[in-house]
């Protein structure tokens, strides 16, 4: 499982060195590269056997409604094999650092299946957000139903 969150700097060339923690959880998966792609203005990163599973819940959808349809159009239409190098770095390709806003400063945050990369602006302006919404009642309820 995916946990914590770490700082890296992204390359010029597009590359982010993964913590040590996390490339010990894609190792164990039978390809040594994540599917990446675009979802709430950050990326999100897949090991494969997630991966599959997901396009597994998509295919075996029979309806689907227009936002979904376009929901996967962009989920899966922009997602991309990002293979570990031998440094533990992987290549974000242009159009997802485009999307994610990723210039310098990014963060790595785990979120048990998968992980996220965010440049480090845009995940304080998620972290706001968040302080925003526990002052409502609904999603202070909907945390308690996790015992939390």
């Amino acid at each position: 499982m995916f946990r914590g969150s770490s700082y890296h700097t992204i390359d010029a060339k597009g590359r982010i060195m993964l913590p040590p923690r996390f490339r010990d959880i894609i190792r164990l998966s039978d390809v040594e590269a994540v599917m990446v792609t675009g979802v709430d203005n950050g990326l999100a990163a897949y090991p494969f056997d997630v991966w599959r599973g997901i396009e597994a819940k998509f295919e075996a959808l029979t309806e689907t409604s227009v936002q979904l349809r376009r929901f996967r159009r962009m989920f899966i239409g922009n997602a991309s094999k990002c293979a570990l190098d031998k440094q533990g770095r992987i290549l974000i390709p242009q159009t997802l650092r485009d999307y994610g806003g990723l210039a310098k400063e990014t963060v790595l945050v785990g979120v048990l299946k998968h992980f996220e990369i965010w440049s480090r602006s845009r995940l304080e302006e998620q972290n706001a957000l968040v302080d925003e919404d526990m002052q409502k009642e609904e999603v202070r309820l909907e945390i308690a139903r996790l015992g939390l």
